[in-house]
């Protein structure tokens, strides 16, 4: 089974958008670092959390050498979070991995490294593949699209919600 490394951002916007049981019942192995699953997720309820995992989506540890690696990884690209340096470190420790993240520099650093990295356009759509209808999938875009604190690429999203429109 393909490994999906998330960041929280993603996990965040399919929540709101009403996907995130869906997200978690794709053909993928989930994994998050620990330290965002504590820390990013904070709207999150502990009841929320749990089912997650209950889900099977796994809060991973760094290990000491994965914490120095991140460091490095930090001290090279000073732009990007503590938690930034994890997804990376957890997602270069899986190859083959998928690295679901909505932060440009992340993708822009796990492009450069060969990690395949995808956003929450694609999980959308990778939900819809795998059964989820059109209309809960164009709902739940329609529901990032109005939202300020998203911050998807709007000629993708409007794309994406013309997509499914179509498909209704």
């Amino acid at each position: 089974m393909r490994i999906i490394v998330s960041d929280s951002s993603c996990l965040i916007d399919l929540r709101k958008a009403s996907l995130l049981d869906a997200f978690l019942d794709l053909p993928f192995e989930i994994l998050i670092p620990n330290a965002l699953f504590e820390d990013e997720l904070l709207k999150f309820t502990a009841e929320q959390k749990r089912a997650m995992l209950a889900a099977g989506m796994q809060a991973v540890d760094i290990p000491g050498s994965g914490v120095a690696r991140a460091r490095e990884v930090l001290i090279e690209n000073p732009y990007l979070s503590l938690h930034d340096g994890f997804a990376f470190v957890l997602a270069e420790a899986n190859p083959g991995c998928i690295l679901l993240t909505g932060d440009g520099r992340l993708r822009g650093l796990a492009g450069a490294n060969s990690i395949e990295v995808h956003g929450v356009l694609w999980a959308v759509d990778q939900i819809h593949g795998n059964g989820h209808g059109a209309k809960e999938c164009h709902q739940g875009l329609e529901v990032l699209n109005v939202d300020p604190a998203v911050r998807l690429p709007a000629r993708e999203l409007l794309a994406s919600i013309k997509r499914f429109a179509a498909l209704l």
